[in-house]
């Protein structure tokens, strides 16, 4: 795969060489208290690079590793959709960034891929990912609840969103 250019970002493929930077990023407090980690971010980082079902690819912008975005497929026919998630430094949130990035890797998931449909599933109660969502044309499809386990060992809901191809804010 070849790098995508957004408006402001680029996506690559993520090498071994990002793990140090990406696992970074993991450990800063507004990113840990979303993305759960042991203590060892930078094994799970490399270990996510490893995982033959999710592609990773590092999110820069000016030249500075500033955050990973997910995805994956599910192949099933009749199923076949693609699925994203990501996580970015906090140093450069509110600068359309995260919107940036889901846009143009969901340009490249719908128009070369070929994917009719995308899902994202943040939780219910972040508010910022939302919007970040929305303005890519993500919409609400519904909270699935007790979703996700959280740091403090409760169980929070999350939000399933979804994006058709005829939908794609360009």
């Amino acid at each position: 795969m070849s790098d995508l250019y957004g408006a402001a970002v680029v996506l690559r493929p993520s090498v071994p060489e990002d793990v140090p930077a990406l696992a970074a990023v993991r450990a800063t407090p507004e990113v840990r208290a979303r993305w759960r980690g042991g203590d060892d971010l930078a094994g799970e980082v490399a270990e996510d690079l490893e995982d033959p079902a999710t592609r990773c690819l590092t999110i820069r912008h000016q030249d500075r590793i500033v955050g990973m975005i997910q995805w994956y497929a599910e192949e099933e026919p009749d199923y076949r959709h693609a699925g994203i998630d990501l996580f970015l430094d906090p140093s450069v949130h509110g600068r359309g960034l995260g919107t940036d990035a889901v846009r143009t890797l969901a340009r490249h998931l719908v128009d070369e891929l070929g994917f009719h449909r995308l899902v994202i599933d943040p939780a219910a109660d972040n508010a910022a990912a939302i919007r970040c969502y929305e303005k890519a044309g993500f919409r609400p499809v519904g909270v699935m609840r007790q979703y996700e386990r959280g740091a403090d060992g409760t169980w929070h809901d999350g939000l399933l969103m979804d994006l058709l191809a005829s939908e794609l804010v360009r």
